[in-house]
């Protein structure tokens, strides 16, 4: 079958995907606010209905677009791009990283308070982000978008324009592969991903979308170590992660030096 929008959307009321049926939480394990911000989906599955997929891919946008949808009501972040980001970052759902902890995104720990797990990634046993259902993996990647300064340009864009976002990501160091804008294009295009988008707007940009954070400037996006400074003083100056400073800026280490020049952004060359 044809992966466009239309079908799933003809048997969106009458079945979920069986991801969305949360899993019981160990009682001492401290649960995100994440977590707690959502409610649960007590729904059932619809046994008579078995959809048939021709791939992966297409059985994840059966599955999750319906979460990116709603995503894309409350924050503006077309589901177009958070369901090829999800496709992308997951391996379709069925990565390791993600069948271990429901992790669609490759969101890493940093400062996390929920359940955690290690994944062998840039370097041997990262520590990664667990959550209970992958609908909060859903709404964490919105509020990382949301949240961080460096993003707020990308809610400038209309909301149906997934090739502005698209490379705008990939401006903003969400990843450093350079074909990063063109994989999330392709896989919007070819399963019609753009059709979710209007769905959600019909025409119309939705109403009452959070204001993003205050944005950088990023004319100034080299800034220059001083006295007393650290990566993590400087990360946290400018909302970001010690990782991304050291991937922005090619560093093996935690070393700054007096003088030193470090990029606030990855810079392309």
């Amino acid at each position: 079958m044809s992966c466009g929008t239309k079908r799933k959307t003809a048997n969106r009321n009458s079945t979920k995907s069986s991801q969305t049926s949360p899993r019981k939480v160990n009682n001492n394990t401290e649960v995100s606010s994440i977590e707690k911000s959502l409610p649960e989906d007590n729904s059932t599955i619809d046994k008579n209905i078995k959809p048939v997929f021709n791939n992966p891919v297409e059985a994840y946008i059966w599955h999750y677009s319906d979460i990116a949808q709603e995503e894309m009501r409350l924050y503006g972040i077309p589901a177009s791009i958070t369901i090829a980001q999800g496709i992308l970052e997951s391996g379709s759902g069925n990565g390791n990283l993600t069948l271990r902890s429901n992790n669609h995104f490759g969101i890493k720990c940093n400062g996390w308070k929920g359940e955690k797990v290690y994944h062998d990634d840039d370097e041997l046993q990262e520590c990664f982000r667990k959550y209970k259902d992958p609908k909060y993996s859903f709404r964490d990647h919105s509020l990382f978008l949301y949240e961080r300064p460096r993003y707020a340009f990308l809610f400038d864009y209309d909301v149906t324009d997934y090739k502005s976002w698209a490379n705008g990501l990939r401006r903003a160091g969400y990843a450093t592969d350079r074909k990063y804008p063109d994989k999330l294009i392709s896989l919007i295009e070819r399963y019609f991903l753009h059709e979710l988008d209007s769905e959600v707007t019909n025409g119309v940009p939705p109403p009452n979308f959070p204001e993003p954070k205050n944005k950088i400037d990023y004319t100034l996006a080299v800034y220059t170590v001083k006295a007393g400074d650290t990566l993590y003083k400087i990360a946290s100056k400018y909302n970001l992660t010690v990782d991304e400073l050291k991937q922005f800026n090619q560093l093996r280490n935690d070393v700054i030096r007096i003088g030193q020049k470090i990029n606030l952004k990855t810079i392309d060359k």
